[in-house]
């Protein structure tokens, strides 16, 4: 993670793209969300979503990996340019997570990353907060996925 001083508010970060296969959505089902419209297609023909639908957590887990390889990337980059980099974390947690339609198997989805607030923190000093919301939209751009997210980053400002 970058310092909090680097987070302005409306700050995009393009994250990634994933494809949602049948293969990838039943191995994550079996594992972690063995509901028929995820382990079959005919059941998810019959259900609510119309076709074999992954699990939201599933989505959500993917916007972890892509979260963390983008930070990944940044770091890398900084450090190449010779710049330091702080390291952030944890998270305090989330808010208003929303499955908005069904991803389903063929569906590949575009992650991105707004920050929407960064302040710093009295109770942590030298620290501070930086809230995001983060969305996926799927090939048509229609959004599928939000969540707003916080993380706990250091103040370059305080360092030394």
């Amino acid at each position: 993670m970058p310092f909090l001083d680097d987070m302005k508010i409306g700050l995009r970060r393009e994250l990634g793209t994933f494809t949602f296969t049948a293969e990838n959505i039943k191995t994550f089902a079996r594992e972690f969300d063995p509901q028929p419209f995820h382990l079959d297609e005919e059941a998810g023909r019959n259900s609510i979503f119309g076709g074999l639908a992954a699990s939201g957590w599933h989505v959500a887990s993917v916007c972890m990996k892509l979260l963390v390889a983008a930070g990944d990337r940044a770091r890398q980059e900084a450090e190449a340019r010779g710049e330091e980099f702080g390291t952030g974390g944890p998270s305090p947690g989330f808010r208003d997570l929303r499955w908005l339609k069904p991803v389903l198997a063929g569906d590949t989805l575009t992650y991105s990353s707004e920050v929407v607030s960064a302040r710093a923190t009295a109770s942590k000093p030298g620290w501070g907060i930086v809230q995001s919301k983060n969305i996926a939209v799927n090939q048509r751009g229609e959004e599928v996925y939000s969540f707003l997210g916080s993380v706990f980053l250091p103040q370059r400002s305080d360092r030394n």
